[in-house]
């Protein structure tokens, strides 16, 4: 269980945190602009009908309510005016709501779902290096968590474009009232809007290292759960959990902190609006003491910054929600940002009938350690051949399975098929041409079939004769539903031969030119290896196939064997001139015997 290295942040200044909120805002905008305009739409015919509703609360005491009340005049048809003024206001408010929520929530998730197909694409195009380097449960925090807190902003942010109209209405109709209640709002909603940059500011670090401590929970609970075999079986229950106990109370102990310093940043906003409703009240009533202003413009006026309290509470979580969706966007581009692409060429593969041939130049490789793993590989394998790499532990078998499938490329030489470097071939190309099964088989939750096609369209035909080559048939008929039988998150209903033998099935359904088994029958029954051999040999597939193998029985099928100790070629030969001219050939041969005898007599006691 490795140590995860904390991430501490330099504390940014204001100017950079709006800056780079804004221009989150901006990327989203641009992702949907007709969302982000119809939603702006909605807030404004909100806002301006919060406006319009403050004229008519005015209009209606100084025309209808004053004068009944005071001058002692008919009602007459005045109650019925008054009620349609309301009930047009309050339509034309709803329609605003609608329009923006509709239009917000729209706006919302569809950029959600942008930036994870965009991050996961990424992601699937980075090489395994930087793979690698990540851990496996932070990029599901990153996938899911940090896409969704960096699009928060969203969920106000068309509101509080509308409230910044209604701002900017209610200066100019507090002013047009009096300048001295205008001047009294400016300095007020000014106080207000700083008192919210500032919080912002304050809590951005706070933020950025709350989102880091969640990829760090995540981090742990992948781990455990992953891994839960071994938890168990080693009896770690206790360890693991306080584990995660310990990365949950410093995540739960900052998110405390941020509510309660958020909190006390919402009191002091949230009160300004009451404070200055009381301040224009008392003014206000002075003003119209000395005959400057109405008593209708008074109500208009208090009413409507009555009605501002919301509004200003959504710009004020705008600028919050900026500063919390910019540190969640940082880890979200970091990924974006990531360089460690595979390039492609754009050499499409060429449409042969038989398997190609497979050739090595001067390879050299090693690991992000440095350490060397491979050097000076050279040998080539005519079309059609099948050849078994056989080595010790550690003589980068593996390692050059995996270069010739292009997983990883070479520090220095080149892995040509029919002359040409893999490098050379289009993203889509070379899967066509070349198949690696692994030893460890991954296979997803879904059926048998749906495991072998992975939604490709593939005549029924092809699909059952590469589970038939692969010896899938020999154990389907006692699944429960045959090959349409769900298998469980990575296989777990079935042995680790079968996985092997569906994985198997899946690289042969897409008739590939080069064939690279990675060990990847190791789990099925040596009689039963060597049935699938002897079948891919005798069948019309147009495959080279290379085995990184150990039984003596499935070696000697093979046409050729390249033999490699401590990252080099020994010998490249047929299976009985390496017998001759390598003893240590022969005496790696014997020591996988006698293990293999050693763990058939430990299973028989």
């Amino acid at each position: 269980m490795a140590a995860r290295t904390e991430h501490r942040s330099e504390p940014p200044r204001l100017w950079d945190v709006l800056k780079g909120g804004s221009r989150l805002i901006r990327r989203f905008v641009h992702w949907h602009p007709w969302s982000f305009t119809l939603a702006v739409l909605g807030a404004a015919l909100f806002v301006s009908a919060i406006v319009a509703s403050a004229v008519v609360v005015g209009k209606i005491t100084d025309l209808v309510i004053i004068p009944v009340l005071e001058g002692g005049e008919e009602i007459g048809n005045k109650v019925e005016l008054a009620v349609l003024a309301v009930m047009g206001v309050a339509l034309w408010k709803a329609i605003g709501i609608t329009l923006r929520r509709t239009a917000a929530s729209a706006l919302q998730f569809r950029t959600r779902a942008d930036a994870r197909e965009k991050l996961i694409e990424h992601q699937l195009r980075l090489q395994l290096a930087w793979h690698d380097r990540r851990s496996t449960g932070d990029l599901l925090s990153v996938s899911e968590v940090d896409t969704q807190t960096g699009t928060f902003v969203l969920a106000p942010l068309p509101y509080a474009t509308g409230a910044s109209l209604l701002l900017i209405g209610t200066i100019v109709l507090v002013f047009a009232t009096h300048w001295v209640l205008g001047i009294i709002a400016l300095v007020g909603l000014l106080l207000l809007v700083s008192i919210d940059i500032r919080g912002a500011f304050s809590l951005f670090t706070d933020f950025e290292e709350a989102q880091y401590e969640r990829g760090a929970v995540s981090e742990i609970a992948h781990e455990s759960i992953d891994g839960a075999l071994t938890v168990k079986a080693l009896g770690r229950e206790k360890e693991e959990t306080e584990r995660f106990s310990r990365a949950a109370s410093t995540l739960q102990e900052r998110l405390i902190d941020i509510g309660v310093r958020f909190a006390g940043f919402r009191a002091i906003v949230e009160s300004l609006p009451a404070a200055m409703t009381i301040i224009i009240l008392v003014v206000g009533a002075v003003l119209a003491t000395n005959g400057a202003i109405t008593a209708g413009q008074i109500v208009s006026v208090a009413y409507l910054l009555t009605l501002m309290a919301f509004p200003l509470q959504l710009i004020g979580f705008v600028i919050f929600e900026m500063a919390h969706s910019q540190a969640a966007w940082t880890r979200v581009q970091e990924i974006l940002d990531a360089e460690e692409l595979v390039d492609h060429g754009t050499l499409e593969a060429r449409t042969v009938a038989d398997g190609a041939e497979l050739e090595s130049k001067d390879v050299h490789f090693s690991y992000t350690d440095g350490e060397p793993v491979l050097s000076d590989i050279q040998f080539e394998i005519p079309a059609g051949h099948t050849v078994a790499v056989v080595g010790p532990t550690a003589s980068g078998k593996s390692t050059l399975a995996m270069l010739l499938a292009r997983l990883w490329d070479p520090d220095g030489g080149s892995i040509r098929i029919d002359g040409r470097d893999v490098r050379e071939f289009a993203r889509t190309e070379l899967a066509l041409e070349v198949a690696y099964v692994a030893q460890e088989s991954f296979l997803f939750d879904d059926t048998v079939w749906g495991n072998v096609t992975l939604g490709s369209d593939v005549p029924e035909e092809d699909v059952l004769r590469a589970m038939r080559l692969a010896g899938v048939e020999r154990f389907i008929t006692e699944l429960p539903d045959g090959y349409d039988t769900r298998i469980g998150e990575r296989g777990t209903a079935l042995s680790g031969g079968q996985r092997q033998r569906i994985a198997l099935a899946r690289a042969l359904v897409r008739r590939p030119r080069v064939l690279v088994l990675d060990d990847a029958t190791s789990a099925v029954d040596p009689s039963v290896e060597i049935e699938i051999l002897r079948g891919l040999q005798g069948a019309e597939l147009p495959s080279t196939v290379v085995i990184v193998a150990y039984r003596r029985s499935s070696i000697m099928l093979t046409d050729e064997v390249v033999f490699m100790e401590e990252g080099r070629v020994v010998a490249h030969g047929s299976h009985e001139e390496l017998l001759a001219s390598q003893p240590g050939y022969e005496r790696l041969l014997r020591a996988y015997e006698e293990d293999a005898a050693r763990r058939e007599e430990e299973r028989g006691e």
